[in-house]
């Protein structure tokens, strides 16, 4: 380079070379590779003898579940659900409630198509018919109910039998039809018994709704629009504790601690039973929301337990009486009447001499409870949003003794109330 020129170096004896010399090496490790050929062969026998025990061991451990796997065509599924046991075994005990009437005794109806309006019924001759020689019973509506007794005592809405004149007929899911007696309405709750002469009934369990949860599997039977006898809709509870007003044709009335269900409830399973998974009754189907989908409502079966017990104990039901008149107290109620509480019932008057705050003679009346009156406490209970006035009172019976505390007059007291009877 640069003009220079280069020769090649050959190496000599004791020089480095740029390029080393193998054959020593090679020479040195044949032997090295030799034993390290000789060592995996062996080890690659050892390992298959191994693997092939092994093997073998797992496949005689297997061959019967893969053998039986591959004979497997079809897989069949048992249909004996619980919600099929819980209806075959409760659907005996649950009843269609017929209800008839004589139509010539409804005032304004005429058998005559001359004498008829656009509905059916005559605006200008009222009771016409109604010296008719002749009855002419007609069916006007069905409901449900649920057998509690053997010997014919059935549970089902007030408003089912609410009418008295008319007649009751329930038909069982044999199809054996008994004339039914109506024994006693609940005076505030949407609950009645009737009572039909047989003996031998099956009867269903009632179970205890404080332990209900939401979320949990609900089983709807009863007579579906007045028709479809013992149809059977499924759901879960929705809620509970809901307080509703739930009107009719006689009226309407306020409803707490009702539970709410997506099972679905229509015109006709009026009275029939709410039942868990375990077949016990939870309630009893009262009412739906008309403008939602699948929105029911059942009367906790706690409460029925109460109408039964009254009625084994005295022959009908009877629920304490106080004699007031009350609007819960919230934060609202008490921004807008400059209240110092923020919880209660507070006594008020409906504006009219019909209305009063207090019933005169009533319980409240006598111990001394006056319009304006805050009841706070019952029996050391707070009465708030989650315990009402009136669902603290379900709890006793007329001629309890209940301890209050009220505030009256910007001063607190204690008033000892003796219950009466609601009429």
């Amino acid at each position: 380079m640069n003009g220079e020129e280069t020769t090649p170096i050959s190496p000599e004896k004791g020089e480095r070379s740029v390029f080393p010399d193998f054959s020593a090496i090679s020479e040195k490790y044949d032997k090295a590779n030799v034993r390290t050929l000789a060592l995996v062969i062996m080890l690659s026998f050892l390992f298959g003898i191994a693997g092939a025990f092994f093997g073998s061991v797992f496949l005689a451990k297997n061959s019967g579940v893969l053998s039986s796997a591959a004979e497997i065509k079809t897989v069949k599924v048992d249909e004996n659900s619980a919600v099929v046991d819980v209806v075959k075994k409760s659907s005996p005990a649950v009843v269609s409630i017929i209800i008839s009437k004589d139509l010539n005794k409804i005032p304004g109806y005429s058998t005559s198509p001359f004498d008829l309006g656009p509905f059916g019924f005559d605006p200008f001759y009222q009771n016409r018919n109604q010296n008719n020689a002749t009855p002419n019973v007609q069916q006007i509506g069905g409901g449900s109910g649920f057998i509690i007794s053997a010997d014919g005592l059935i549970m089902t809405n007030k408003h089912v039998v609410d009418d008295t004149t008319a007649t009751y007929t329930v038909l069982t899911n044999d199809g054996k039809q008994y004339s039914a007696t109506v024994l006693s309405r609940d005076p505030v709750n949407d609950l009645a018994l009737v009572k039909i002469s047989a003996s031998n009934l099956p009867t269903l369990p009632l179970g205890d709704s404080s332990n209900i949860q939401i979320g949990q599997r609900a089983i709807a039977i009863g007579n579906s629009l007045g028709q479809y006898q013992n149809t059977v809709t499924t759901g879960v509870v929705s809620g509970i504790g809901r307080t509703i007003t739930a009107g009719g044709t006689t009226g309407s009335e306020q409803l707490e601690g009702v539970i709410q269900t997506d099972a679905a409830i229509n015109p006709g399973n009026s009275g029939g039973p709410l039942l868990d998974i375990g077949g016990s009754v939870i309630g009893i189907n009262t009412a739906i929301d008309s403008q939602g989908q699948l929105v029911g409502f059942a009367i906790p079966v706690n409460d029925i337990k109460k109408d039964i017990e009254s009625f084994k104990r005295i022959g009908k039901i009877v629920k304490p009486f106080l004699g007031v008149r009350y609007v819960s107290v919230n934060q609202t109620i008490k921004d807008q009447n400059n209240l110092t509480v923020d919880y209660g019932a507070m006594i008020v008057s409906g504006g009219s001499p019909s209305t009063p705050a207090v019933v005169i003679g009533s319980a409240a009346d006598k111990a001394g409870l006056r319009e304006n009156d805050i009841i706070l406490e019952i029996n050391g209970t707070k009465v708030d949003q989650n315990h009402s006035l009136a669902g603290l009172m379900k709890s006793f019976s007329p001629g309890d003794q209940v301890h209050m505390k009220v505030l009256s007059r910007g001063q607190t007291k204690d008033v000892t109330v003796t219950l009466g009877e609601t009429k």
